[in-house]
């Protein structure tokens, strides 16, 4: 198998970004140590960072909700949207890649190289990010949505054409409603569920593979880690009819579904079968129990070890080292197992952006780790 391509940040641009009027990060470091007071814009980098692939970062923000707030001086220009760049360095060259938002044209733009690109998908051509922030602390214990986003994020790492499938399977799913709520013709019906068939099935394969992949990455590590293995399996009632219907079929059994459940979906005023509705169920295997019972400090471990493997897998598939972002990571930590999770990241190969109010969080890094300030929306390099 031959080595993913290393892919870096070496220079970060912030223009009207949140709480930064300009910023500039430049480093040719992989491991990377942001710190700062809370508040001081430390996570609106990362944010920045993550906006540089398709949709809407780690904060799922809007993205009118981004541009930097008006200056108190009245006679100075309010900022009228927001830009984020970077220098890409990578085994094949230099890239320069970019998007921003503008209040005027209240639409999102990417530039590769200088030239307009049709769509932010293209970002993912040059550049895969991935990301840990205190908002996923819960996922285990919270909503079966936050999890399917979270799986989704997964599966779109390593096959980018699965987050258009998505947005066309939901926009599909919304239509299917608004007729059902209007007594649309059978006709109708008919068409759309057929298309949300094709989509639904299709989503839901890639899910398939995708946990099949890294559940059998995760297992290769076992026993040989800091963190726990986790097992991961597809839960839902449409995971029992796919398990129990030829891949052949499965479209026509999902349509046959939809037409049956009309009626039941009238009343309810909503799809209540179907792909949308699936769960990834995540296990503690030495302790046999679901994630979601584990400590609060296991779930946590449990969690890293996750994205640490995803991380893996994405390099493996995709052929490019994705870049690492985890926001307050290292504060939830012992020593020893934040001392492992340095050497795992060194291993890894990629680079990996970290967030931390102190700078002890950071001192088992190797030497040559980059090491920045972040303090009311500036950033400027520390001594190692």
């Amino acid at each position: 198998m031959s080595q993913p391509a290393c892919v870096r940040i070496a220079r970060l641009t912030l223009t009207d970004f949140r709480n930064y009027a300009s910023a500039n990060l430049a480093t040719d470091a992989r491991l990377v140590a942001l710190t700062g007071d809370n508040g001081a814009g430390k996570t609106n980098l990362m944010e920045a960072v993550s906006l540089l692939t398709p949709g809407r970062g780690l904060r799922r923000a809007a993205f009118a909700d981004i541009v930097r707030k008006a200056p108190a001086d009245p006679h100075a220009p309010a900022p009228d949207g927001w830009s984020v760049s970077a220098l890409l360095d990578g085994d094949n060259g230099e890239t320069r890649i970019g998007t921003g938002f503008s209040v005027d044209a209240a639409s999102r733009r990417v530039r590769i190289d200088g030239a307009e690109a049709r769509s932010a998908d293209a970002l993912s051509e040059y550049l895969r990010v991935l990301w840990l922030v205190p908002a996923m602390d819960g996922l285990f214990t919270g909503s079966a949505s936050d999890r399917r986003r979270f799986l989704d994020r997964l599966v779109l790492a390593v096959d980018p054409g699965h987050g258009r499938r998505v947005a066309d399977f939901d926009k599909a799913m919304r239509s299917r409603n608004r007729l059902l709520e209007t007594g649309g013709e059978a006709g109708w019906l008919d068409a759309v569920e057929a298309q949300i068939a094709s989509l639904g099935v299709a989503m839901a394969f890639a899910r398939r593979e995708a946990v099949t992949l890294l559940a059998s990455l995760i297992a290769e590590h076992a026993g040989d880690d800091a963190f726990p293995e986790a097992a991961l399996s597809l839960d839902g009632p449409f995971e029992v009819l796919s398990a129990a219907t030829p891949a052949a079929d499965l479209e026509d059994a999902y349509i046959e579904l939809l037409a049956r459940g009309r009626p039941r979906d009238r009343a309810a005023g909503r799809t209540l079968e179907g792909p949308h509705r699936t769960d990834l169920a995540v296990t503690h295997v030495a302790k046999a129990m679901p994630a979601g019972l584990a400590s609060t400090g296991e779930q946590k471990a449990l969690l890293i070890g996750l994205v640490l493997a995803h991380a893996e897998l994405t390099a493996r598939v995709s052929g490019l080292t994705p870049i690492l972002l985890l926001d307050e990571v290292a504060a939830h930590l012992d020593p020893a197992r934040r001392a492992a999770l340095f050497a795992r990241l060194d291993r890894l190969g990629g680079q990996v952006f970290m967030t931390g109010t102190d700078r002890a969080l950071f001192e088992a890094l190797p030497e040559d780790a980059a090491r920045f300030a972040v303090s009311d929306g500036s950033v400027s390099p520390l001594a190692g």
